[in-house]
C-alpha cells in the first residue's frame, strides 16, 4: 500500500517522511485545492527529502479549462521543475465542455517526459470519470490519475473507483483520494480494491505537533 501525503510546507513535508509516507505531492495554497508552488519550496522539498515528490502544476484556482497563454505557463513551470530535483508532476485539464483535454494533455505528459504523470482531481468534474479514464487512455504518459471517484469522499465513490480500475486495465494507477486519512485507508482499500492512497492527513495531522496515528 502506497500513501501520498499532500503538502504545502517543507515542515509539512519533513514530518510527512517522519510518520511513513512513501511519495509526497508538493502545492502552494491548499485553501485553493492546490496550486504550483514556488521554486525555492520545489528545491527545498526536493534537497530535503529522499522519498518522491511530485509537483503540482496549476497556475491558478477555478476551473481547469486553461488559455494558450496559461498553457505555455505550465509547459515553462514542467521545464523548471524538471530541473529541480521533483521525481514527477501532476496536472489537469479540461474543455469548456468537461471532457478531458487530449491534446493539450498529451503536449503535456510530453514536456513531462520521462517524469511520471498524475492527473489530477479534474476528473473528479468529470458527468463520468471512467470515461475520463478512457479519454487519459489515449493521451499516453500518464502514469496515475487522482480522485473520489466524482464524489465529495472516497467513501461514498467506492463504486466508481472500482470502475475506473477497470477502464484503466492496469495501464493507469488510479490514486484515491477524497478525506483519506490514516484513520480510515484500511476500510478505503477494502471498499474500492486500490492500493495507493492519497490525502493531507494520510499519516497523520501535519499541522500540529502531535505524532501521527501511524
Amino acid at each position: 500500500m502506497v500513501l501520498e501525503a499532500c503538502v504545502e510546507t517543507l515542515e509539512e513535508a519533513l514530518k510527512a517522511r517522519e510518520l511513513g509516507a512513501h511519495r509526497i505531492e508538493l502545492c502552494s495554497r491548499l485553501d485553493l485545492d492546490g496550486l504550483t508552488p514556488s521554486e525555492e519550496l520545489i528545491s527545498q522539498v526536493c534537497a530535503a527529502l529522499a522519498i518522491p515528490v511530485m509537483v503540482m502544476i496549476r497556475p491558478r484556482a477555478g476551473d481547469f479549462v486553461y488559455t494558450g497563454e496559461e498553457i505555455e505557463g505550465m509547459l515553462r513551470d514542467i521545464d523548471k521543475v524538471k530541473t529541480m530535483g521533483a521525481s514527477g508532476i501532476v496536472f489537469g485539464v479540461l474543455t469548456p465542455e468537461k471532457r478531458v483535454a487530449v491534446t493539450l494533455c498529451r503536449r503535456l505528459a510530453e514536456r513531462a517526459f520521462p517524469l511520471p504523470v498524475t492527473f489530477h482531481k479534474a476528473i473528479d468534474v468529470l458527468e463520468d470519470p471512467a470515461e475520463g479514464v478512457r479519454e487519459l487512455l489515449e493521451c499516453g504518459g500518464i502514469t496515475r490519475i487522482l480522485t473520489s471517484g466524482g464524489r465529495p469522499t472516497a467513501r461514498e465513490g467506492a463504486a466508481k473507483i472500482r470502475e475506473m480500475m477497470e477502464a484503466a486495465a492496469g495501464r493507469i494507477t488510479i490514486l484515491v483520494a477524497g478525506k483519506v486519512t490514516c484513520y480510515n485507508v484500511l476500510e478505503i482499500r477494502d471498499l474500492t480494491g486500490a492500493h495507493e492512497f492519497h490525502g493531507r492527513r494520510i499519516v497523520g495531522d501535519l499541522t500540529s505537533l502531535a505524532a501521527g496515528c501511524r
